[in-house]
């Protein structure tokens, strides 16, 4: 599709301003809302990136469609490509000053993603995918590890921010951590998953995500050689959609771990 390159530049480049916006504001006292529960923040700074990361999309792609986190932009477009942005990924870790969060910006059609930018503005680290073309960590080509036994799969997770969700989370933590090597739980999503493709981590499985938050690290991983795969699990009552990514071996053995764990 020619208009990959095109795409790419431009998730690059707002990414990495949306980043150098979070940066900047990093140190100042900005407002601070709650979303889905009273752990679950949303600052002046989420609003700010998602502001001007749909800002630059629009201007560039104005027919194109919009979904973020923050839904304030949310739009129906109509030349076919749809953006998923996640203006701030990891915003309690970002509050508590922990250097671990980015921005995840996704462009799709209807046949799933076309490019995936993770932006990591402390570490310097850009990560990009386009279907077809691989995957890299600021231009370096990146493949997902080749580990083959469970118990050896560093395997990476996270927590919804629902206590009755969290109960059954924890619960099916106790059962997986003595089967692998450990568990790493750093708190956002789309660094997770382009860990999983830089090599950094053999796994990653988590339920209660939106599209958010895996749409930009999903493509990541399957352009550096891995599998991820949707499933639906029920915790705290009700069905809850999540994703199985690894290197081929890995995924497969989490998944299998998983349909032992039903319903």
């Amino acid at each position: 599709m020619t208009v990959i390159p095109q795409l790419l530049e431009l998730a690059v480049r707002t990414a990495e301003a949306a980043g150098r916006l979070l940066a900047e504001h990093h140190d100042s006292v900005l407002t601070i809302d709650t979303k889905t529960s009273v752990t679950d923040p949303v600052s002046e700074a989420d609003r700010r990136s998602e502001h001007l990361i749909t800002s630059q999309i629009l201007d560039a792609r104005p027919d194109d469609g919009i979904l973020g986190e923050e839904d304030a932009a949310n739009r129906r477009g109509s030349s076919g490509i749809g953006w998923v942005i996640d203006p701030l990924d990891a915003t309690v870790n970002y509050l508590y000053g922990i250097p671990q969060w980015c921005v995840s910006i996704a462009a799709e059609d209807d046949d799933g993603a076309l490019v995936g930018v993770v932006h990591d503005p402390v570490k310097n680290e850009t990560f990009t995918a386009a279907r077809g073309h691989g995957a890299t960590r600021n231009g370096h080509g990146l493949e997902v590890t080749r580990v083959v036994d469970l118990g050896q799969t560093l395997v990476a997770t996270g927590f919804a921010y629902d206590a009755a969700i969290r109960a059954d989370q924890g619960r099916d933590l106790a059962d997986l951590l003595p089967r692998v090597r450990d568990i790493r739980r750093a708190g956002s999503a789309a660094l997770d998953l382009a860990y999983v493709a830089a090599g950094r981590l053999d796994a990653y499985i988590e339920f209660g995500l939106q599209p958010w938050d895996w749409a930009g690290g999903r493509l990541l991983v399957t352009e550096a050689g891995g599998r991820v795969t949707a499933h639906e699990r029920t915790l705290g009552g009700r069905r809850r959609a999540g994703l199985v990514a690894g290197g081929p071996a890995a995924h497969d053995q989490l998944v299998a771990w998983l349909e032992g764990r039903r319903p």
